[in-house]
Order: structure tokens, then C-alpha cells, then sequence
């Protein structure tokens, strides 16, 4: 569940501030090719002397930029060999980008997050939000690199209150670790938290003296800016499903962490490089889903379409654990990303066993909150996207539910129904392999099955 949980309206003007890759190693090229250029322009006033000089500069630049890489790459060492059954890479370094969602008010560090010893990765997400006290509540932290924490140092705000808002192991696990960093912050974690195969304390994670995370609760230090919704579903499976959505008012933001996402048309800046070509290679996985077509074993370029074939490669592996067709993505890729959805992996193992709750908890966001932007723990951020588009990609429990929108208050509402149906609608070749794993966890009694549904009207505008 952890991969599937790291877990788009169709226009892309919903997506605000889309990261783009870039070269890792660009500054340390630039610092050599200065040197070089120094080292070519012809001497004057003498050979000998100057040839000296260049060629001490060249050293010297070059030993330079080799020092600094070599200074920030280990302000991101991070030893993880954690996780069942699979630990969650990168197992040795994570890079951390820091960017400013809302100016003065809110910001987001992300750091790539690989599934075991695979080439799958995605990011992962911890946002940042400054309160009027001047703290920082921290929101789903990760990876307390040194790296890092200067970068939340940097913000010059004390941070106040660490939360954990599901009970899901990749954001579970960095919750204690970080909060070491900063002894003097409040831990405050989502109710009904359970791991598996064995059900392991709190304290177990490292996580000590945390408060529990409540249901509108209006008692939280930062209630007055920012407001909480609880859904809390014990029938899934083996455990229940716990996630806490918030909004923060003053900038109009609802923060979720797996309940929707939106999958960029580019892989975010904290993946690798190395991953995403390493996705691109044409391995075991590949063959199999490649329809019996032959599969070109050339080696693999790094260049930018090479990189955007690995990316669109781990999006398809990490939304529908064995898509149709990995040898040829594009199209897949191109249905599944650029608009707000829920991730088929959470809508079929979670979502569509206890629609009743799910639709309770999106019809109370939508109601209450009034929010323009999405920050999820994955994928892309900040959305722009507002309580339509919300419940657009919630339109699958429709048919789950038996609900019909009979008395729709305003065309908006009845456009969020048809906008619905396409994005939730995903290709039926990629859902075989879902579909399959569904009916098997549903006849060894892992996940319970979909419940017959209900009669229901919308009475809010």
C-alpha cells in the first residue's frame, strides 16, 4: 500500500508551478567549463608562466566544484532499509527541493521516493505552513536530511507542531526522526494509527507524547487558521483508512495526502536522473507488458525524451501496479495525467469499499471549505483546482452509491457531474491487472467488497 499510496480537470491551467527536470550535475559542468575557458585564452607577456597559472586555475577550479558537490551531497545522506515488503529508497541519499507555494505563507519540500530496490519512484511531500504566531506547522514531514532541516531553518520560524495526517507507513516513518530535530515542537498524528504485518506502537516509529488528531476539533492550538476533517473507515480490509484533510483559511488551501492527485506532464525536479533512465531501460517488467511486440534491448541515451519515457513508465506502475503497455506509455500516460483524479489503486482498494463514508467526507470539504488550491503529499502542487473539480474526481462513487443528481441547484453542479465521468474514467486494459488483485485480497478476505450503495440527494448549493 506504501507505493501505491506515494501514491488531475482536464486543462493544464489547473497546475500552478509544475517542477521541470534539470541537469543534477550542471553547476559542477559549468565550474569545469570555466576553468577550461581560462585555461584556452592565449597568455601574455610569456609562456611558461602563464601555462602555470592557467593550469593551477583549472585544477583548482575544478577541485572546487568537485568539493562543493561533494559538501551538499552529504547534507542529503539518509540511511533507509525500512519497510514491509519493501523498504522505500532512495537507500542512501535524498535530495530535498524547497519552493514557495503561497509567498510568506506556504511552502513545500519534496524529496524523491523510490519503491525498494525498483526503478519506480515518485515524490513525496511535506508542506510547511507559517501562522500567525510565527511558527511553522509542518505537515506530513519526510526525510530529516541535513539538507533538509537547514532548508526549514532557513525560513526563520520555530516550528511549532508536527502532524501526521494519515497512518500510512512512507509518512509515518519520518515523523520521529524529524521531530528530533526539533525537540520543542507538539506531535499531533492521525487517529487509529496500525501497521502491518505486525501492529507496532507509535513509540515503536519513534514517535513520543503525540496528540490525536480529531474530527472538526476547534480545541487545536492552530484552529482559528486552520481547520480539519477526519475520515476514518475501520471496513477497508485488514486495517482502517485514516486521512486528514485541512484547510488554512487565509490562503484558501485544502491539504489531503492521498485522496487525489495530479500527475505533471514532467517527472518533478527531486527524481533522479539516474531513475528515471534506469525506468527507461527496457527490462523484465517491460517485456511482459508489452503485448507480445519485440523489445529493442539498445542501450539507454540520456536525453530528454529518454527521461520523459522512464517518467511516463513510473507514473503507469505506480497509478495501476501492471499497465497494458509499458513499452509504449504515451498514451496511457496522456489519459491519466494533466487533470485532478483519485489514483485507481486508492479508488479500487480503498475508496470503493466504504463509498458511504468517502462521500460523507468530500461533501463536507466541499460544503465548508471554500478552497482554490490543492496541496497533495505526491505528484504535483499547488493545484489549482476548487471544490468542483474536487468533486468531480469523486464522481465514481455515483454509480457506487446509486445517487442521481436529480435536483442539482445550479448548472455548475450538474457541468462537476459531466466533468466527473471523464475524470473518472480509466483505460479498462491498464485496470486488468487492479481488477484481478481486487477480486484475489476480496477472496482471501484482505479487503472487503464494494457495498451495494444508497438512495441520496444533494441539498447544498
Amino acid at each position: 500500500m506504501a507505493a501505491a499510496i506515494a501514491v488531475s480537470s482536464p486543462k493544464s491551467s489547473l497546475l500552478q508551478n509544475s517542477a521541470s527536470f534539470r541537469d543534477q550535475s550542471s553547476s559542477f559542468l559549468d565550474g569545469q567549463f570555466k576553468g577550461l575557458s581560462l585555461q584556452l585564452k592565449p597568455a601574455r607577456g610569456g609562456r611558461s608562466k602563464n601555462r602555470g597559472a592557467s593550469t593551477s586555475l583549472v585544477v583548482a577550479s575544478a577541485a572546487a566544484d568537485a568539493a562543493a558537490v561533494s559538501n551538499k551531497k552529504s547534507g542529503r545522506f539518509y540511511l533507509n532499509f525500512t519497510g514491509f515488503p519493501f523498504p522505500l529508497g532512495p537507500f542512501l541519499e535524498r535530495r530535498t527541493i524547497r519552493t514557495e507555494a503561497v509567498k510568506g505563507s506556504i511552502w513545500l519540500f519534496e524529496q524523491e521516493q523510490a519503491l525498494g530496490f525498483s526503478s519506480v519512484s515518485t515524490n513525496i511531500r511535506m508542506t510547511v505552513i507559517k501562522l500567525k504566531s510565527g511558527g511553522l506547522w509542518v505537515h506530513a514531514p519526510i526525510a530529516p536530511t541535513k539538507e533538509c532541516i537547514q532548508l526549514v531553518k532557513e525560513l526563520g520560524a520555530p516550528v511549532e507542531y508536527i502532524v501526521l495526517p494519515t497512518f500510512a507507513y512512507e509518512h509515518k516513518i519520518f515523523v520521529g526522526p524529524f521531530s528530533r530535530k526539533f525537540p520543542k515542537a507538539r506531535i499531533w498524528v492521525a487517529p487509529r494509527q496500525w501497521s502491518w504485518p505486525l501492529n507496532l506502537p507509535l513509540e515503536f516509529f519513534g514517535v513520543f507524547r503525540a496528540k490525536t488528531l480529531k474530527d472538526q476539533d476547534s480545541s487545536t492550538p492552530w484552529a482559528d487558521e486552520i481547520e480539519q476533517k477526519v475520515l476514518s473507515s475501520p471496513e477497508v480490509g485488514i486495517g482502517p483508512y485514516v486521512e486528514v484533510a485541512f484547510y488554512h483559511k487565509k490562503t484558501r488551501t485544502l491539504l489531503v495526502t492521498d485522496a487525489v492527485i495530479f500527475v505533471p506532464r514532467k517527472p518533478p525536479e527531486c527524481i533522479s536522473a539516474e531513475s528515471l533512465l534506469a525506468s527507461a531501460k527496457n527490462g523484465l517488467a517491460v517485456k511482459i507488458l508489452s503485448k507480445g511486440k519485440e523489445v529493442p534491448q539498445e542501450p539507454v541515451i540520456d536525453n530528454p525524451m529518454n527521461r520523459q519515457k522512464g517518467w511516463e513508465r513510473m507514473v503507469l506502475q505506480i497509478l495501476f501496479l501492471g499497465p497494458s503497455n509499458l513499452l509504449e506509455p504515451n498514451a496511457s500516460f496522456s489519459q491519466m495525467s494533466q487533470k485532478l483524479i483519485v489514483s485507481p489503486i486508492v479508488k479500487t482498494l480503498v475508496f470503493s469499499k466504504v463509498p458511504e463514508k468517502v462521500r460523507d467526507w468530500i461533501d463536507s470539504i466541499a460544503r465548508d471549505w471554500r478552497f482554490k488550491r490543492i496541496i497533495p503529499a505526491h505528484f504535483a502542487a499547488p493545484i489549482n483546482a476548487g471544490r468542483s473539480d474536487f468533486l468531480a474526481a469523486f464522481a465514481f462513487l455515483d454509480d457506487l452509491l446509486g445517487e442521481r443528481y436529480v435536483t442539482r441547484p445550479s448548472f455548475s453542479l450538474l457541468f462537476t457531474s459531466l466533468l466527473g465521468k471523464a475524470a473518472s474514467y480509466f483505460p479498462p486494459d491498464d485496470m486488468k491487472t487492479l481488477s484481478s488483485l481486487d477480486q484475489f485480497l476480496v477472496s482471501v478476505g484482505a479487503v472487503k467488497k464494494t457495498v451495494s450503495g444508497r438512495k441520496r440527494r444533494w441539498n447544498w448549493a
